[in-house]
């Protein structure tokens, strides 16, 4: 599960209003029109309150400090508070001006409150003084956990924990006030009474919004953090003057901007797993991939990529004058240390298996894996070496037809013709219904092989396949047969037409 951290900075129109010379505890309200939209606690002590008219604030405290609401200076103020807070995980996703969420890197800093603490640590060398934090396993329960957090401290809820945690809650820390006081009026005061409501009378009375709110009350945010974009500074870039039409001096000059463009994810303690090259000739871009590794980039890794990119037939037209590397995948380093014993590939295997890649070619050494699919055939995945597939189809996800395990050791690359027959000779068909005409009694693999008797079977597992293409839409039905000499294959049959697909070992 991945565990959500929100850091709340309270007041933050005040804070990016204050300047070097205000002291800390003057009273400052900011306002929007003639309306208090944000006040200093010592503003707040004297009576000030959200939502005042600005001559009503005045005539609580008479020294309050007034500024004039700027919401692009507060986003503009933030920016430095999320380069500080993406320099100890990479994963942040500003919500809004003093608020923001990032994956909890509590794997590489020892635990979730140790990494609220690093994080919290962060900010108040920089003169964030008041900052909070609030972990859960979504974001409106971190939200209001932060809220609750003292400062420069965090609030943990438990994995699991999330719809226990809002249910006393008042129904206005929901944000929408005209709601929250119809909920009060109908007698629905708590978060934990607005998630017992059926969620079909919920959506008939309040429409998305509301359902989206009731969502929340049941810890069941489904918002997704949206990472920050990637810096422009993070982009590695090489030129070249004069430029360059050999492969191995382009590579050989990349390599300094390559260490510079993993140390400086590194310093905001991130990784690459995706990298797009572009490589530009005679001032226009001539050729761009995107390249994907299974754990992450390193700055030989990066070499070898612009290496393999610019031998590629057709890549390089024209002498190169400048090639970029730009982050398209960045995750957190803690996601990826090894443990204390290692557990990742290799390093001398990597790189002798790349120098082959550089003599035969990067999509010359392939590499074996499983994704989800209904036949054997569809379930093997082969990906090049160093290189992480795009799409694979999930192994969980039910896939009808399929076979129950183990696999097959030997899937052929292509299905065999096959023949099998019932007692009396009979040709075995499965019906539309998934029925048989017979059991099967012997199996032959090939016209010209002789016919064996059948020692076990087991079946059918029918799959109709795109039934709604009528051109396209396919009946199959596979089968497990073991033969009376130990043999066993994967055969199927279609429209009366058997065939051997695989063969276990």
């Amino acid at each position: 599960m991945t565990r959500v951290m929100v850091l709340w900075c309270p007041d933050w129109p005040v804070v990016s209003h204050l300047g070097p010379d205000t002291p800390a505890d003057a009273p400052v309200a900011v306002i929007d029109g003639q309306v208090v939209v944000a006040c200093s606690a010592a503003a707040r002590q004297e009576g000030v309150r959200r939502g005042m008219r600005r001559r009503d604030a005045q005539a609580r405290c008479p020294d309050v400090i007034l500024c004039a609401h700027d919401p692009a200076a507060d986003a503009r103020a933030f920016e430095a508070v999320l380069d500080l807070v993406e320099e100890l995980s990479a994963q942040v996703a500003p919500l809004r001006p003093g608020l923001c969420g990032v994956t909890v890197p509590a794997r590489y800093y020892g635990g979730e409150a140790e990494a609220a603490a690093v994080l919290a640590e962060q900010l108040v060398e920089h003169g964030i003084w008041d900052v909070r934090c609030g972990i859960a396993d979504d974001l409106f329960a971190a939200e209001q956990a932060a809220r609750q957090a003292p400062p420069q401290d965090s609030v943990v809820v438990g994995p699991g924990g999330s719809a226990d945690f809002v249910r006393d809650l008042p129904v206005a820390v929901l944000g929408d006030p005209e709601m929250a006081d119809l909920l009060r009026r109908l007698g629905i005061r708590t978060l934990g009474d607005y998630a017992r409501l059926e969620i079909a009378d919920v959506r008939t009375r309040f429409g998305p919004s509301g359902v989206l709110a009731h969502r929340w009350a049941r810890g069941e945010d489904p918002r997704l953090l949206s990472r920050r974009e990637i810096p422009p500074d993070l982009v590695g870039r090489v030129s070249f003057e004069p430029p360059l039409d050999r492969v191995e001096a382009i590579a050989f000059s990349m390599r300094r901007a390559a260490e510079s463009f993993v140390s400086a994810l590194a310093d905001r303690g991130a990784v690459a797993t995706a990298i797009r090259i572009e490589i530009d000739s005679d001032g226009v871009l001539s050729h761009a991939r995107t390249w994907r590794h299974p754990r992450w980039f390193s700055s030989a890794d990066i070499v070898d990529r612009v290496r393999w990119q610019a031998q590629v037939p057709g890549a390089i037209t024209a002498p190169v004058d400048e090639v970029r590397v730009v982050p398209e995948a960045v995750e957190q380093v803690g996601d990826h240390a090894e443990s204390l014993f290692g557990d990742g590939v290799d390093e001398g295997v990597e790189r002798v298996v790349a120098r082959v890649q550089s003599l035969v070619g990067p999509e010359a050494v392939r590499t074996a894996g499983v994704q989800g699919g209904s036949s054997p055939g569809e379930r093997q995945l082969a990906s090049t070496w160093g290189d992480r597939p795009a799409e694979v189809r999930d192994l969980a996800r039910p896939w009808p037809g399929s076979i129950p395990e183990p696999a097959p050791a030997r899937v052929f690359a292509a299905p065999e013709p096959a023949q099998v027959v019932g007692a009396e000779g009979q040709p075995v068909i499965v019906t539309s219904r998934g029925g048989l005409t017979g059991e099967p009694a012997r199996f032959r693999l090939g016209a010209d092989q002789p016919w064996q008797p059948v020692a076990g079977w087991a079946g059918p597992w029918p799959l109709d396949d795109l039934w709604w293409d009528e051109h396209a839409a396919r009946r199959i039905a596979r089968f497990q047969v073991v033969g009376v000499d130990g043999s066993a294959w994967l055969m199927c049959v279609e429209d009366g037409r058997w065939w051997t697909e695989a063969r276990y070992d």
